[in-house]
Formats: structure tokens, sequence, C-alpha cells
């Protein structure tokens, strides 16, 4: 718990060795993090957790980590007597890996959360943090989710988060724990695993390899920077009110084409050479976009990350660790 001569608050991060995870727990234990905070990463190390992603933080000296399952419900408690707060990423969270099997989206997204959140109750836990996303509201044509929209998932992944989401939402409406939601829309940047569009066009363009754009390319996501996803989850973490949720978004509604469009002029390629249309992905949400007004409002959150200097950061970031994403995209045949 919270060390009375330190006054650090223990922070335990699920899916720490991820791409959202780490960068999270490289920010909070760097030098602009808050610096009252110890932080316990419980990752099971399955196919998209990296723990080079955690390497920058291996040696701090308030860093630990555990490897571990969060459905291991003797670990989850053992470890839930020992934090303050707990920032719950880990996720599977592939949609297309969901439409093929979804039995394990199930299992982690669901069983997992409740395994956690009825741990973090019963050990007293002060602060609960469930990081969902901006695709359990399903597929809106215009305007924007606010948090009290109806959520209406269209596939089993974004099923299994919007089940995790009303489960962690009931034990503070039920048991009256300090449950905190955000639901952010598409992340970008470093240390992304190379399966989602971004990595795996950046990487397959710098191998002068073709990209898949599904359908007619206009299928249309907000972007969210890393940078500012970590800012928002902090202020809900520090500054947000208990049983709420917060949408964060980036601000830059792009199409698929558009994005890849982008991306290709990024990494020097030809677009007749390099991009091939493919069949759409089954139940394919057309658009996403959230109303950010709360978490504005209330916390004073803004996107800092210009989208162009980003998206051009994370190609460079590509180009220059070959070492880190080429063993990952052999070793997931991508």
């Amino acid at each position: 718990m919270t060390d009375p001569y330190t006054r650090r608050t223990r922070i335990l991060v699920t899916g720490g060795a991820g791409f959202i995870g780490s960068h999270y727990v490289r920010t909070v234990l760097g030098p602009q993090g808050p610096g009252d905070v110890a932080v316990t990463v419980l990752d099971k190390l399955t196919y998209a957790g990296n723990p080079a992603n955690l390497d920058e933080v291996r040696g701090h000296p308030r860093f630990t980590f555990v490897q571990g399952d969060i459905c291991d419900s003797r670990l989850v408690a053992e470890l839930m007597g020992e934090h303050d707060q707990v920032v719950h990423f880990a996720a599977e969270s592939h949609v297309d890996r969901s439409i093929h099997d979804g039995g394990e989206f199930v299992r982690t997204n669901v069983l997992g959360t409740h395994t956690l959140v009825d741990a973090a109750y019963r050990a007293g836990v002060k602060r609960f943090m469930h990081i969902s996303t901006d695709e359990v509201y399903g597929s809106i044509d215009k305007g924007s989710w606010p948090e009290t929209d109806p959520l209406a998932p269209n596939s089993p992944y974004s099923a299994a988060k919007a089940s995790s989401d009303l489960i962690a939402l009931a034990y503070h409406r039920t048991h009256g724990l300090d449950v905190r939601v955000t639901r952010c829309s598409n992340n970008y940047g470093h240390h992304h695993f190379p399966e989602k569009v971004i990595p795996l066009f950046i990487t397959n363009l710098l191998d002068g390899r073709k990209v898949p754009l599904y359908g007619d390319g206009g299928n249309v996501r907000d972007w969210l920077h890393i940078d500012d996803h970590v800012q928002g989850i902090e202020l809900v973490r520090t500054e947000g009110r208990p049983g709420e949720v917060y949408n964060i978004g980036g601000g830059t509604e792009l199409s698929n084409k558009e994005l890849t469009q982008l991306l290709v002029r990024a990494c020097g390629a030809d677009w007749d050479s390099a991009v091939e249309y493919v069949t759409d992905r089954k139940g394919h949400d057309r658009r996403y976009s959230v109303d950010c007004a709360k978490i504005r409002e209330e916390l004073g959150y803004e996107p800092r990350k210009d989208f162009a200097e980003g998206l051009a950061e994370t190609v460079q970031w590509y180009r220059d660790n070959r070492a880190w994403w080429e063993a990952l995209k052999e070793r997931a045949a991508l």
C-alpha cells in the first residue's frame, strides 16, 4: 500500500508490456512523471507483450515486473493486497483475430477484468482505472458519441470490451469501488505491435511489400497519439470522478484511404505498386468519433501532438528500429 515514509502510491499496471501500457509506464516513471508513484507491471507476455518495451525502466528503483495472467485469481489477489491503485490495460485487442476466434477475447477481456475488479474490491484498493475503447459504441454516420450514448459493439473484440466496461462500472455502483473508465480512439506511435494498420503498413512499405486496404478504404477513424492518450489517462486517474466514463480522442479523422496515402508518401512508395485492395473485414464499422467535451471541460484535456508531426516521428522510429519489429513480424508471420 502507500509507503508512509515516501508517500508513494503503488500502482498495479496490467498489460504493461504492450504498446499503450508500456508507454504509460515509461511516462509515469520518466522525468516528466509525477514522481510519487511506484509501478508493478503484471503481464502474461502473450504475442503482443514485449519485454523490450520496458527496457528503459527495467533498472528503475520504483519498477517491478511480474509475469502472470490476469485470470489467475490467486496471483491477482496477492498483488492487489500490495497496491493502492490499478491501471488496467491488459486485453486482447485485434479485431481480425477476434473474428477468427473470439474465445480468448471473452476469457481475457471479460473474465480477466472481473477477476481484477473483484480482487480490487476485496483488497480495499483505492482506485481502479479501466482503459477501454471507442469501439464499444459501434459505428456512427454523423456527429460524435458522448459518454452517455448506449453501447452497441459489432465485433467480438468490442463486445468483450463493452462487457468489461459494464462489469467494472457495476463494482462502483454495487460496492462503491472507485472505478474510472476511459474510452480512447485509435492510438498510434512507436512500439506499436505490427499487426495494427499504421505499424503494419509502415513496416510493409519499408520492406517494399504491398499493404492491404480493406474494401473501398472509406472507413473513418480518429487518430490519437500515445502521448496524448497517456496525458488523458493521468488526468482521469488523478483528477477524474469515481464511477464516470471519459472519452479521449485525438481530433484527427481520416478515412483509411487518406491514411494510406499519407503513409505511402512518408515511406517513399508508389501507390499503384504498393496498395492492394482486399475483401472488406466482416462487420467492419464505418466510422468512429468520440465527443471529448467532458474531459476537456472537467479536466482541461487537449491533444498536444500534431498528427503530421506525430506520424512523421512514428515512421522514422520504425526506420530506425528494424531490430525491434523484424523479429516480431517474422514470429507472427505478418
